[in-house]
């Protein structure tokens, strides 16, 4: 198909809608990472509170992402994401102008912060639904390169935490937030097509499917991934190479982008190759920079080297995920974006908190990373032995246009 036929086959500003809404959302969410430094610094907090603090609004958000899949089925994803990001901007404007001075502040900012991670059960299907299914990899693709919000986080906060304070930049968060909701409310529209709601039984019914587990277990390894090491390389670079916040906010920016702006691409290269083949690919590129980088490298630009091409794999994997996922649960699209989304945060939360949790055990980051790299390549192993059910199945020719 080509580039024309694409825009021409859903609803481009509902598209646009989604993806600034996803952007700015994701950039709240893993705020508490680049501002990290500062905080603990101030907090007197230890390594394995500096890494729960940040892992803890990517639990939240995967939790939420239930809540906010069943609100997508009940409300349609346009009212149920006015919601979220009127919950999103509440907590911010708490944040800036109530007393953030204890460790359980943080944790309670970060657990209302997950509403903002929640924000990608709400953006995809409301993607989702204007796209036939030659299309989905794309479409999500770019709804879901909304990630990149990371990187921005890693780029401006910390220099902002130094100019203003790490209190205020939550207020200034609220200023492109509210230019996003002003987007969202003039530009997002809701497919004609949705599906009607879903009672409770039949949502616990969809875990009832084996393929529904795997499809949470493969984006709890490239989304956690992804979303655990954006919230993590700050504190890494501060603390394996001495760098100061502002220059190891750089170099997590660098990282972070090159896995979100690479998810369009993963999702196209699914949409061309087929999602189990450049999903296999991937798990095995992610697999060995992880397990180079657990060896601990001379210096940070090397480090960041072999971080940008972990986060690469771990981007494509993600737009990959998301090209199959609609194929198996068109149906069930907006349940399936909760349930796959949280097992995506649960990953994250994983890798965060066990980051902290090693360096300060062990002193090292070292069996955090191996342990992840060893996920990898047991959805590696795991994606082999149901690829030839699925290709015969619900991936077949008969049953799909798109390539799985």
């Amino acid at each position: 198909m080509s580039k024309t036929s694409f825009w021409k086959a859903g609803h481009t500003p509902t598209l646009f809608a989604s993806f600034f809404y996803f952007d700015l959302s994701f950039m709240v969410w893993v705020i508490l990472g680049p501002l990290a430094v500062q905080i603990s610094s101030d907090l007197q907090l230890s390594q394995a509170q500096k890494g729960l603090m940040v892992a803890t609004p990517l639990l939240a958000g995967a939790l939420l992402r239930i809540v906010m899949g069943v609100l997508v089925d009940h409300l349609k994803p346009k009212r149920a994401g006015i919601i979220g990001q009127v919950i999103v901007m509440g907590a911010l404007l708490w944040a800036w102008q109530g007393v953030l001075d204890s460790y359980a502040s943080m944790l309670t900012l970060g657990v209302l912060l997950g509403f903002a991670g929640a924000a990608f059960a709400v953006a995809l299907p409301l993607a989702s639904r204007w796209y036939p299914p030659e299309h989905q990899g794309t479409a999500l693709g770019i709804a879901g390169a909304g990630n990149s919000g990371t990187a921005f986080a890693a780029l401006l906060a910390p220099s902002l935490a130094i100019a203003f304070g790490w209190q205020n930049v939550f207020g200034l968060c609220l200023i492109p937030l509210g230019i996003a909701f002003i987007v969202y409310m003039t530009m997002a529209k809701d497919a004609p097509s949705s599906p009607p709601p879903k009672s409770m039984s039949e949502y616990l019914a969809v875990l009832k499917d084996k393929d529904a587990w795997w499809f949470m277990f493969f984006y709890s390894v490239t989304f956690g991934g992804f979303s655990g090491l954006a919230s993590s390389l700050a504190i890494y670079f501060n603390n394996q190479y001495g760098l100061s916040p502002v220059t190891a906010g750089y170099f997590t920016a660098a990282c972070v982008f090159a896995g979100s702006l690479v998810r369009p691409l993963g999702g196209r290269m699914a949409d061309r190759m087929g999602g189990i083949k450049t999903l296999s690919i991937m798990y095995a590129i992610a697999a060995g920079a992880l397990f180079v980088a657990s060896i601990g490298m001379g210096s940070a630009m090397s480090a960041a080297v072999v971080f940008v091409i972990a986060m690469l794999a771990l981007g494509t994997g993600n737009g990959a995920v998301f090209q199959l996922v609609p194929q198996r649960f068109r149906k069930e699209i907006g349940v399936m974006t909760g349930m796959v989304g949280m097992a995506g945060g649960i990953g994250g939360f994983y890798l965060a908190s066990s980051l902290g949790l090693s360096r300060q055990i062990t002193g090292s980051y070292q069996i955090g990373l191996i342990v992840f790299g060893m996920l990898a390549v047991i959805a590696l192993l795991g994606l082999s032995s149901v690829k030839n059910r699925w290709r015969t199945t619900w991936g077949s020719a008969l049953m799909t246009s798109a390539k799985v």
